[in-house]
C-alpha cells in the first residue's frame, strides 16, 4: 500500500498545492472537472521506457477509474505523430493523452529531469540505466528477469510475442518456467524488449525531442476540493511508481 507520510513529503519538499498542480496542467490546456476527483499523470518522453510500461499497468484500470467517477488526464512529451504511435501501440484512448514539445510543464510541477552529467541525452540514459543517479533501476531490470511472486502477470494467455520477426512464440511458453499466476521469470523483461522494439523500429517519430529523454514521471491524484489524495515523483528509470511490484496499487483506497 501506498505511504502517506511519503506522499506528502514531496510536496513539504516542493511546497506545490493541489491547487497549483491543477492549476499548471489547466495553462496546459487540460480541462478537468472540478465536481470530480482526478488523476494527473505526467509522462516524460513517450519514447521513453517508462511511459510505455506506466500506460500499460494503467490500462486494465481505465474502466475502474470510470466507475469510481475519477477523471484521468494524461501529458507527455512529443507531438502529434508520436501520439497516435504511441496511443496505437499501447491501446490507450487517445482522448486521455495530451502532448507537449518541451517539459516546461514538468518542470513547473519541480518533477525530477534525470541526469544530466553530460550532454547527450543518450548517455545520460545508459548511465541512469546502469543505477547512476537512478534509484532502484538495476533492482527493477533484476525483477524483469527473475519474476515476482507479488507481482501480477503481463501476457494474457496464448498471447503473441514477435521479436523483429525472428524470434516468435506464445506467451503459454512463460508457463514452462513457472505456472504461477504472479509475473513469471523473463515476462516483464520480454514486454520492456517489445516496447524498445517499438521505439528503435519508430526512432524518428518517438525521438524528435530527446533532449528530454531523461525527463521523469509524476502522479497526482486530487479530489473535488483541491486537496493533493496522493502523489508521486519518479527519481530513478522503471521507477515510474514507489510500489512497482504492483504500480496502481495506490488507486485501491479510491476505487
Amino acid at each position: 500500500m501506498y505511504d502517506d507520510k511519503k506522499s506528502e513529503s514531496f510536496y513539504k519538499v516542493s511546497k506545490l498545492t493541489g491547487n497549483d498542480v491543477i492549476k499548471i496542467f489547466n495553462e496546459g490546456l487540460l480541462e478537468a472537472d472540478n465536481q470530480k476527483k482526478t488523476l494527473y499523470i505526467a509522462l516524460g518522453l513517450l519514447g521513453d521506457f517508462d511511459s510505455f510500461e506506466y500506460v500499460q499497468a494503467l490500462l486494465p484500470y481505465l474502466e475502474k477509474l470510470k466507475k469510481a467517477n475519477i477523471n484521468l488526464m494524461i501529458v507527455g512529451i512529443g507531438d502529434q505523430e508520436s501520439k497516435e504511435y504511441f496511443c496505437n501501440y499501447t491501446k490507450l484512448p487517445m482522448e486521455y493523452l495530451k502532448v507537449f514539445n518541451n517539459a516546461d510543464l514538468h518542470k513547473s510541477l519541480k518533477l525530477d529531469r534525470g541526469l544530466n552529467l553530460t550532454l547527450n541525452p543518450f548517455l545520460n540514459l545508459i548511465l541512469m540505466c546502469l543505477g547512476i543517479k537512478s534509484p532502484g533501476t538495476l533492482k527493477e531490470v533484476f525483477r524483469g528477469y527473475i519474476g515476482d511472486k507479488n507481482g501480477n502477470r503481463v501476457f494474457q494467455d496464448n498471447e503473441n510475442i514477435n521479436f523483429i520477426n525472428i524470434i516468435k512464440f506464445k506467451s503459454n511458453l512463460f508457463n514452462f518456467i513457472s505456472r504461477d499466476e504472479s509475473l513469471r521469470p523473463f515476462e516483464l523483461a520480454s514486454a520492456r524488449l517489445l516496447n524498445m522494439q517499438e521505439v528503435i523500429s519508430n526512432w524518428e517519430i518517438y525521438m524528435k525531442n530527446y533532449s528530454h529523454l531523461t525527463q521523469r514521471t509524476g502522479t497526482f491524484l486530487i479530489d473535488e476540493y483541491s486537496n493533493i489524495l496522493y502523489s508521486f515523483s519518479s527519481k530513478g528509470l522503471l521507477g515510474f511508481s514507489e510500489t512497482m511490484t504492483l504500480p496502481m496499487d495506490f488507486l485501491n483506497k479510491w476505487l
